[in-house]
């Protein structure tokens, strides 16, 4: 009979041959996300049985997860912002840097009653709309992207969240079906240089969606779009937000300045210390 515990003890011992970093914790994650288990049921139940059929599906993942396929992957959610969103192949696994631009955002507008108009152009997951929709209580948010696949699993996160009514995602190319003006525009754009795509760690060149990756041969194609779009974009006092790769605060804020939007200040930095959210003055 196969338990909980002895299970564990398998699939971290495979993990720490592979050469993870944790075995152990990828491990407990592997099966709480595969079985569906909180983690009292790793301490508490540890003895339970395993049916070979779940036992066998496990070792599978496991192998997989061995192999260089991201866990979120191979259970298909990620949380962010402490609220879960299952993925699809079109989208990025949610990051946790990517919680800079919320925390950004969230220090613009102090007055969590306020009823904002968002736009969260990419927005994958839905992650970062409905993090904010989730601190905004009166907001109505709008998110984009190019990829249906992509459009398809926000508007099922959304739903699930209990935002659908307060939300709507579009498909399309960055701001060119949207008329209006927003309070707050928020964007992860793709931003690594194409060349730079083949050194990037296995688990994002070979897993994530390159759509979602490829910034163009400098890493600001986007930049340049959004910049040519945030003018007409922002309301009178709005703010934009834009997530940043590494080493390109200085040029990002040169194109928004070029657009008549300087930078308000410093890009605020991750938990590394890395410039990650950019901010723009009020429109």
């Amino acid at each position: 009979m196969t338990t909980r515990a002895g299970l564990l003890r398998e699939i971290a011992a495979a993990f720490a041959t592979a050469g993870l970093e944790t075995p152990e914790r990828e491990a407990r994650a592997l099966l709480k996300g595969g079985l569906g288990l909180a983690d009292i049921d790793l301490v508490a139940r540890a003895d339970m049985a395993v049916s070979e059929e779940d036992a066998a599906r496990l070792t599978i993942l496991a192998t997989r997860r061995a192999a260089g396929e991201p866990l979120a992957r191979l259970i298909g959610r990620r949380e962010f912002w402490s609220l879960d969103f299952s993925l699809a192949p079109e989208t990025l696994v949610p990051r946790p840097e990517t919680e800079t631009l919320v925390e950004a955002a969230l220090a613009l507008f102090p007055d969590r009653t306020a009823p904002l108009r968002i736009l969260d152009l990419g927005t994958g997951t839905g992650a970062i709309l409905a993090a904010l929709l989730s601190e905004y209580p009166n907001a109505f948010g709008l998110g984009v992207d190019l990829s249906e696949g992509a459009a398809r699993q926000a508007r099922d996160n959304l739903a699930r969240l209990g935002l659908s009514g307060r939300s709507g995602v579009l498909v399309g190319r960055w701001a060119e079906a949207i008329h209006g003006r927003f309070d707050l525009v928020a964007s992860n754009p793709p931003y690594i240089p194409a060349r730079d795509i083949a050194a990037l760690d296995r688990e994002v060149r070979e897993h994530d969606p390159r759509l979602a990756l490829d910034g163009g041969p400098d890493g600001l194609d986007a930049y340049r779009v959004l910049a040519a779009a945030l003018p007409g974009l922002l309301a009178p006092g709005g703010r934009a937000v834009l997530e940043l790769g590494i080493g390109q605060e200085s040029e990002v804020a040169q194109l928004l300045a070029a657009a008549g939007l300087p930078a308000d200040g410093p890009a605020r930095r991750d938990l590394s210390g890395i410039a990650r959210a950019i901010v723009t003055r009020p429109a």
